[in-house]
C-alpha cells in the first residue's frame, strides 16, 4: 500500500513557488541565506529539530570565508584557520574533537593581540640582518605596556579616538616607551600585526572596544587539516542549494518570500540571514519592508576589515624553523609577517598575510603580480629564496560574495552593535561572526550565534503553530560527550 505521508520531493515543493503561497506541509519550514559557518550550523541544528530546511548559498561551495584548497594536493585555507581558544569551554571545541581534527597550537595565552607566543618570530630588517630575538622579546612587552596604557586614555576622554592616535599620547606622557632606530621599527611590526588581528588599520580601530570581546583560555590553534571537514559534517544531508544568490527578502505577517537572481522565489516560515557583513552593508539584498532604522545603523556602523593571504608552496624549506617570519619596517604598512605552515604541518608552505589597506592595495594586482610581491617581501630577509612552485591568492575584500574579512570595532561606535545585528526582526533572523557580541570575528562566534538563531527562529515558529514544547532541550545544550582535543606542539 502507498503510504499516505508527502514525499521529499512534495516537501521541497512546497517551499519553492513563483505564484502560490507555502503550502500545508508535515513540518514548519525556514530558509536559510548564506552557506557559511553560521547558515550552515543553524540549518544543521533546524534540520535536526524536524523542520523542512533549505539552504541558498551564492557560491558554487558551501563554507563562506572558511575555504579549505587541496590544489597543493594537502589541505590549505585561505580563510579562517585557528580555534581561538583552545578548551573545552569554546563551543566548537566538543565538534573539533569528536572529529578527531588536529591542532597546532601556536600560542599558550589568550591574548586578543598575538596568535603567536612573543619567542616564534624571526624578524628581519630590510637588509635581511635578523633582529635580534631578545630585542623581539623585549619591544613586544613594550607594546604590551604600552596598550595597557591606552586604558588610562580611554577612562580620560569622554570620546573614542582610533588606537593609533591613544598609542601616541601613551608614547607622549611615558618618554622611556619612546622608541627609536631598530626597536622603532620592532615596535611598527607588532602594531601590523595587531592590524591583522583586527583586519584593519589602526587609525581606524576603535581604542575604548578593541579589548571588548570574550577571551576564551588555552591560546591558539591552527587547524592543521583545515576547517573544511567540519562543514562538511554540519552539512551531510542537508538541502543546500549553491548558486542561488539572494535579490529580495519580503516579510510577511505568515511566513517569509525569498527570491534569487534569476527570479525564481521561495517561500517558508521563517528565514535565517547569515551572509556576511560586507554583503549587508552594499545592501543588494533588497529587504521588504525595509529593516527598522536601529538594524540599518548597525549594519553601517559596524567595521568591516580585510586580511588576505598569499600562499606560496616551495619545492624544499630554506627558511628558519620559526612560526613567523617578519619584516621590519618605519610603518606599519611597510612591515609584513609569513606564517610558516612547515612547523605545523611539514608543508613547505609561507603564507603573506596582508591587511587593512595593504590588503586592498594588493587585491589591486594580478594574482601573478601579488604573489611575486609577496616573494619579493620574502626576499628581502631571505636573498636566497627560490621561487614558488605554486601559489594561491585571497581576496576577501573584492569577492561580491564577502566584501571583507570580518568585524571589527570601528572608532567612535558601541560595541552592542553586534548585539543589535542579531537581533531578529518579525520571522527574519539574522547570523554570523559580527552577530556575536563575545566572539566578533572568530569561526566559533559565526558558530554560536547559528546555533542561537536557529533555537530562537525554533520557538518563534513552533509558537506561531501552538507546538512550542517548553521541556524539550535548547538546541546546543545537549551535554557533550568529552573527547580531548588533539593538540601539537612542535
Amino acid at each position: 500500500m502507498a503510504s499516505r505521508e508527502p514525499s521529499n520531493r512534495q516537501l521541497s515543493r512546497a517551499f519553492c513557488s513563483s505564484k502560490v503561497e507555502r503550502k500545508d506541509s508535515a513540518s514548519p519550514s525556514v530558509i536559510i541565506i548564506g552557506g557559511g559557518f553560521a547558515g550552515i550550523t543553524a540549518a544543521r541544528a533546524l534540520h535536526d529539530a524536524s523542520f523542512q530546511v533549505i539552504l541558498l548559498e551564492s557560491r558554487d561551495r558551501i563554507g563562506g570565508r572558511v575555504h579549505t584548497d587541496y590544489s597543493f594536493g594537502f589541505p590549505v585555507d585561505l580563510g579562517a584557520s585557528w580555534l581561538h581558544g583552545v578548551c573545552q569551554e569554546n563551543p566548537l571545541a566538543p565538534l573539533i574533537g569528536r572529529l578527531g581534527l588536529p591542532l597546532y597550537r601556536t600560542s599558550g595565552d589568550n591574548s586578543v593581540l598575538y596568535d603567536h607566543d612573543l619567542e616564534s618570530y624571526a624578524l628581519f630588517d630590510m637588509d635581511g640582518n635578523q633582529v635580534p630575538q631578545g630585542l623581539v622579546t623585549k619591544v613586544g612587552e613594550a607594546f604590551e605596556r604600552i596598550l595597557k596604557e591606552t586604558d588610562k586614555i580611554r577612562q580620560e576622554y569622554s570620546e573614542d579616538m582610533p588606537i593609533s592616535r591613544a598609542i601616541s599620547i601613551v608614547v607622549d606622557r611615558n618618554p622611556e616607551l619612546r622608541l627609536e632606530g631598530l626597536p622603532h621599527k620592532v615596535l611598527q611590526w607588532y602594531l601590523c600585526r595587531m592590524e591583522g588581528w583586527f583586519a584593519a588599520d589602526a587609525d581606524t580601530i576603535s581604542v575604548k572596544c578593541w579589548d571588548e570581546e570574550e577571551l576564551l583560555p588555552g591560546g591558539h590553534g591552527l587547524m592543521v587539516r583545515g576547517y573544511l571537514p567540519v562543514i562538511n559534517t554540519l552539512a551531510k544531508g542537508l538541502d543546500i542549494r549553491l548558486n542561488h544568490r539572494v535579490t529580495k527578502v519580503v516579510r510577511r505577517y505568515n511566513g517569509v518570500k525569498v527570491t534569487v537572481e534569476d527570479g525564481r522565489t521561495f517561500i517558508a516560515d521563517a528565514a535565517i540571514v547569515a551572509v556576511p557583513l560586507g554583503v549587508l552593508k552594499s545592501k543588494t539584498i533588497k529587504f521588504e519592508p525595509r529593516l527598522p532604522e536601529w538594524k540599518e545603523e548597525a549594519i553601517a556602523d559596524l567595521g568591516i576589515g580585510i586580511e588576505n593571504k598569499i600562499i606560496l608552496h616551495f619545492g624544499s624549506v630554506f627558511w628558519p624553523n620559526v612560526e613567523f617570519l617578519g619584516v621590519v619596517a618605519e610603518t606599519p604598512y611597510g612591515c609584513s609577517y609569513f606564517l610558516n605552515l612547515h612547523k605545523a604541518t611539514g608543508h613547505s608552505v609561507l603564507v603573506y598575510m596582508p591587511a587593512g589597506q595593504l590588503a586592498r592595495d594588493i587585491e589591486k594586482m594580478s594574482e601573478e603580480a601579488a604573489a611575486n610581491f609577496a616573494f619579493m617581501q620574502l626576499k628581502r630577509i631571505l636573498p636566497d629564496a627560490s621561487a614558488p612552485i605554486q601559489y594561491l591568492v585571497s581576496r576577501w575584500g573584492s569577492d561580491v560574495n564577502s566584501l571583507g574579512s570580518y568585524s571589527y570595532d570601528a572608532v567612535g561606535k558601541p560595541h552592542d552593535l553586534y548585539g543589535r545585528l542579531r537581533i531578529p526582526v518579525d520571522n527574519l533572523f539574522f547570523a554570523g561572526e559580527a552577530t556575536s557580541i563575545e566572539y566578533p570575528g572568530s569561526v566559533h562566534g559565526a558558530y554560536s550565534t547559528g546555533l542561537m538563531a536557529a533555537e530562537d527562529c525554533r520557538m518563534r515558529v513552533l509558537e506561531r503553530y501552538g507546538e512550542l514544547d517548553l521541556f524539550q532541550p535548547v538546541m546546543g545544550e545537549d551535554t557533550p560527550v568529552s573527547v580531548p582535543l588533539l593538540i601539537s606542539r612542535m
